[in-house]
């Protein structure tokens, strides 16, 4: 309350209010001058910084000094690799199933373990056994590099502040600059070859790891400290026998996402030296249009996500539960002894039996020309509707987000031409709906509708960029903090003065129109499937497989359906994007106080009034939480999102990485990674503002 008061002149007038007049006056400055004054529309050139060239010569200089440490480096870690992948395929297939279905037997029971199998068991029967033991292999070292690292890492950030200080923004890159972006230096400094995508992977799946790592350590209760001290534990054995021990489930959760995260990037490996695993051959299939063929590689990679996915979640929870001391060794070890065996036997067998050596070729069924014909037909017969679709989204909603009403609005694209009785009708309307919402509701929604309208009408490559600055820095304030503004003015700036502004105007208006419309189909399938369990249970296997396939994957249905082009791109960022709303707003809502809701039922309210004036204002912070996640996919896909034609930041990490133009690269993944954490904050400061109203925790 004294916060409000604060913000209100001695008129009366709330400062908030005032400070969005005196933008909206600058910005009505702007609009008029933009045609005489072309700098503030376009930022010249003439401005902008040499940064790319400096990291440039700087990165130039590293390589040649310590190219021969990162070297060694490569050398050593690509024997492990190899000899994984070379005992991966000296076993026979049979005993590598085997022992994969005693792993999910004893995380998850015989289901898993049925499951676990028949995934298997379709590599081996579409031919993409040996494919699959190759991303095996590198994602089997890859997981222990990025675990360790990351345990070292947490460890360091819970016990030094000092640390902490420098590894919480180091995450924060990590997990928001895209992979591609920080390829370029890797492949400058250990060279192509598979070894690149292994430490590729390492890094990109660490973040996680680290987290979970300090959060676990965090949560340990003081008394349990306390006692290991009482008894005499020095600190190291308190940490190994108390401590460790104690944040296990965490750190496992950590394990998983690690694993995942790994997982995710096999693709991403193939592009920079692949040996001829799954994922090159998704990007080579992808590369020639042969959908049939990416669509049965890229469900192996789905499938082998969801068995990791299962067996270290199932090992995460096996962690939450005290085993017995007093069983013999036989009885603790139960299924790796189970494992040894089926793995002997299947060995002995195999050199008498062929067929479980080496799944015969004409054995194998490869339905790829049927879902190409299938795929043919489809489009075929029914591309009316899909060119219908496509061409409605982009002429009716995404051309009039990037280049305004102003140049949409044609006989081309609208069927009419934009006049100025047309114009001035958008103007009152626009007011009027403003007045009302001030009238209604109080000056914050008038002003967020008074600013959809002007981007609206203008486009986001159409607003004058002192505007757009001026409008994204008060709106950090206000939700944040004067932290929050100066940092979002400082990656504002910092994209303006690298002369990326374009590029990242570009890849603002493609993500938010894919973020809103994941929000609004999301949150509202995340409410449905919190009033209906048959609902929920239909939506949360497809939320797993949308989460666990590899964002490549996405790409392929997209791809024949809808061919290259800025809707398909649009389509695959919201199939990503989508889940965090459906699972944070359904598991916000499931979750509330069971008192509360007895309250209101209690007082007589429907079960519509329950929704919409408790379930849903209590909620509002886990599903706001949903939508940062939102953001946050989004803004992930972007890259992946520019190989099906988008234009924009994440295409010009893509011509850095066929340049090997590091400086670009760094640019570019910075801008991405910036606006993803002036996001971030700004949605996290709102989220805690509503918490605090609401008196929650």
């Amino acid at each position: 309350m004294s916060r409000r008061l604060d913000r209100r002149l001695d008129g009366g007038l709330d400062r908030d209010l005032t400070a969005w007049l005196a933008v909206g006056v600058f910005a009505l400055a702007c609009f008029l001058l933009r045609e005489q004054q072309a700098w503030l529309h376009s930022y010249p050139e003439a401005w902008v910084l040499p940064f790319e060239d400096w990291v440039n010569f700087a990165m130039d200089w590293f390589v040649a000094s310590f190219k021969w440490l990162f070297k060694s480096v490569s050398w050593a870690l690509g024997w492990p690799m190899l000899w994984l992948q070379w005992i991966l395929h000296w076993l026979p297939w049979p005993a590598t199933i085997a022992i994969f279905m005693v792993l999910g037997h004893q995380a998850g029971g015989w289901r898993l373990a049925l499951f676990t199998g028949c995934a298997l068991l379709y590599m081996v029967i579409t031919g993409y056994w040996l494919e699959s033991m190759n991303t095996l292999a590198l994602v089997g070292v890859s997981v222990p590099l990025s675990i360790l690292l990351g345990f070292g890492l947490g460890i360091l950030a819970f016990r030094s502040r000092r640390a902490a200080g420098i590894i919480h923004p180091l995450l924060d890159l990590m997990q928001t600059v895209p992979a591609f972006a920080y390829l370029i230096p890797i492949l400058l400094l250990f060279g192509f070859g598979p070894v690149v995508g292994l430490i590729a992977s390492a890094i990109y799946a660490a973040p996680p790891m680290v987290r979970n790592v300090m959060l676990g350590l965090q949560r340990i209760p003081s008394d349990i400290v306390e006692s290991a001290e009482m008894c005499g534990c020095s600190r190291r054995q308190r940490f190994w026998w108390v401590e460790v021990p104690t944040a296990l489930p965490q750190i496992m959760v950590g394990v998983n996402q690690s694993t995942m995260a790994a997982l995710s990037m096999v693709i991403i490996a193939a592009i920079i030296g692949g040996f001829d695993d799954i994922g090159w051959e998704v990007l080579s299939t992808m590369r020639k249009a042969q959908f049939g063929q990416s669509l049965l590689a890229g469900l192996v990679i789905a499938l082998l996500a969801m068995i990791m996915d299962r067996i270290s979640w199932g090992y995460a929870a096996r962690s939450r539960t005290t085993q017995p001391r007093h069983k013999t060794f036989a009885a603790r070890h139960r299924h790796l002894l189970v494992a040894v065996a089926l793995m002997v036997v299947a060995v002995l067998i195999s050199q008498v039996v062929p067929l479980l050596q080496s799944y015969p070729k004409e054995l194998v069924f490869y339905p790829a020309a049927a879902l190409n014909d299938a795929i043919t037909y489809i489009i075929a017969n029914y591309s009316h509707v899909t060119d219908a679709l496509k061409n409605n989204t982009l002429f009716f909603f995404l051309l009039p987000l990037r280049i305004g009403l102003q140049q949409a609005v044609s006989p081309f694209s609208w069927g009419f031409e934009l006049t100025p009785a047309m114009i001035a009708g958008y103007a009152i309307g626009a007011v009027a709906l403003t007045l009302y919402l001030r009238w209604r509701f109080g000056w914050r929604p008038a002003v967020g509708i008074a600013i959809a309208a002007t981007l609206l009408y203008y486009g986001t490559t159409g607003t004058p960029w002192p505007v757009f600055i001026a409008v994204v820095t008060l709106a950090a304030y206000q939700v944040g903090n004067a932290r929050v503004a100066a940092f979002a003015l400082f990656a504002l700036l910092f994209m303006l003065l690298n002369g990326v502004w374009e590029e990242a105007m570009l890849s603002i208006y493609l993500c938010g129109a894919a973020v809103l419309i994941s929000f609004v189909l999301g949150s509202s399938i995340g409410i449905w499937a919190s009033q209906n369990a048959r609902v929920s249970a239909f939506v949360r296997p497809i939320n797993d497989t949308l989460q666990t396939m590899p964002q490549f994957v996405l790409l392929i249905p997209v791809l024949m359906f809808f061919q290259v082009g800025e809707f398909s791109a649009l389509i695959a960022v919201i199939a990503y994007a989508i889940v965090p709303s459906i699972r944070y707003t359904e598991h916000g809502i499931r979750n509330l106080r069971p008192d509360i809701l007895e309250a209101a039922d209690s007082m007589g309210c429907t079960p519509r009034q329950v929704l919409w004036q408790v379930k849903l204002p209590l909620a509002l912070p886990e599903i706001m939480l949903g939508l940062n996640q939102t953001v946050m996919y989004g803004l992930g896909m972007l890259v992946i999102a520019a190989l099906v034609g988008t234009s924009g930041l994440g295409q010009m990490v893509y011509i850095a990485l066929g340049k090997a133009n590091t400086g670009k690269g760094v640019v570019a993944g910075l801008s991405i990674a910036l606006v993803a954490m002036v996001a971030d904050r700004m949605l996290q400061a709102w989220s805690a503002q509503r918490k605090a109203a609401l008196g929650l925790r």
